[in-house]
């Protein structure tokens, strides 16, 4: 997988320009002048779809609003029979980022591949030009796009809807693309009722990776964690991030940033949310956040639908992964669903055991998402009825 580096001669590049002075900067990715323009320098570079990283997927850029330039990206697994669909939210504070970054490029070709899905790989508009909700209503349009194409039937899209299981649709997302999808999902769940989304839509679940939330009171390990040099976000990252996107006048509190404030919590049992896998980082400085938001899901809705990266029993099957339960609370642990060559196609091993956390993606916030991630999904997506997990020690 690529990674974000820094590289000097861009910051030096950006320097030199003639719009006064700046209001808001986080280093490297974006920076934000009083007259109201915006740089962001090309960390990650843009590559086109026909980009191959992996022989079996076919990738295509499809226009889904051009009144808003929404446009998504579709990877479409070769192998034979009808196929989930992911729809997929990339991350980076809702102010950066791309579908056509080439992290997400290679991440989710790999995806397409390893789980035999197609993803929809949506690239929706991005803050300070379109705070939120901007992004949001350009995940429930996407959303209303598949199923106006799976109910009309257009010849140019019938490349991969032919190939889509459209009663199979999970949605997704990475750091401000999981916040994204989880409020995608609250709408699109409140508009629609159970027996309208089956015709011909229905999601199967949601999965959650490292949520960007956030809140006026810190968690302590927001207070508490120092960050390593490599990790995506930090705390200060983070604040600017949200004062970039927030409606102006918001704080931290206000509902796209913190779902759990001013008693929401008690209303998430209002909602018909599909299952949940919410993925967390260890040494992420909103840890202590994300599993706050976790716990209160499997308070407010049924636990064996939404705790689902608490391993549940699986068909035998043999397996030579190594198999270790981590110990409660797990320290220094990450989940793998495949600890064999990511090469071949593992067999989904058999245990009964019930690791007592959220899945722990990693050790810090990873940028862009991990071959760890590529595992998660892999067996979320294939093998929902199991959600089968296997714990090692790094």
């Amino acid at each position: 997988m690529a990674a974000i580096s820094f590289d000097p001669r861009i910051n030096r590049q950006m320097s030199k320009s003639s719009h006064g002075v700046i209001i808001e900067e986080i280093e490297g990715l974006i920076r934000v002048y009083k007259d109201g323009h915006i740089e962001r320098p090309p960390i990650i570079p843009s590559v086109p779809c026909n980009v191959a990283t992996v022989n079996d997927v076919t990738a295509k850029d499809v226009v889904i609003d051009k009144f808003t330039s929404l446009w998504a990206r579709i990877y479409v697994s070769n192998r034979s029979g009808t196929l989930p669909l992911l729809v997929y939210l990339h991350g980076g504070g809702f102010c950066v980022g791309s579908a056509a970054w080439s992290c997400y490029h290679e991440f989710l070709a790999n995806l397409a591949s390893k789980a035999s899905c197609i993803i929809l790989s949506i690239n929706y508009r991005l803050a300070p030009e379109n705070r939120l909700p901007a992004a949001y209503d350009d995940g429930v349009n996407a959303f209303t796009w598949v199923r106006q194409q799976a109910l009309n039937g257009p010849p140019e899209h019938q490349w991969w809807l032919s190939r889509c299981n459209l009663s199979s649709i999970f949605l997704a997302g990475d750091s401000a693309g999981a916040n994204i999808a989880y409020n995608v999902a609250t709408r699109v769940v409140s508009s629609y009722n159970p027996e309208s989304m089956t015709k011909p839509l229905c999601f199967k679940g949601i999965i959650l990776i490292q949520p960007f939330f956030g809140g006026e009171a810190r968690t302590l390990s927001e207070k508490n964690m120092t960050q390593p040099a490599n990790s995506a976000l930090t705390l200060s990252a983070s604040d600017t991030y949200w004062w970039l996107s927030l409606p102006p006048g918001s704080n931290h509190d206000h509902p796209y940033c913190n779902p759990l404030a001013n008693g929401a919590s008690n209303k998430l049992r209002d909602l018909r949310l599909p299952p949940v896998m919410v993925g967390i980082s260890e040494l992420d400085v909103l840890k202590d956040r994300n599993s706050e938001f976790f716990s209160a899901l499997t308070r407010a809705v049924k636990t064996e639908k939404l705790n689902l990266s608490h391993a549940a029993s699986s068909p035998s099957s043999s397996s030579s992964s190594p198999l270790v339960r981590p110990p409660s609370p797990p320290s220094l642990w990450s989940a793998l669903l495949f600890s064999t060559s990511p090469s071949s196609e593992p067999a989904p091993p058999s245990l009964s055991f019930q690791p007592p956390s959220p899945l722990l993606l990693s050790s810090f916030r990873p940028a862009p998402p991990s071959p760890l991630q590529v595992c998660s999904i892999y067996i979320w997506v294939r093998k929902l009825e199991i959600s089968v997990e296997i714990w090692v020690d790094f």
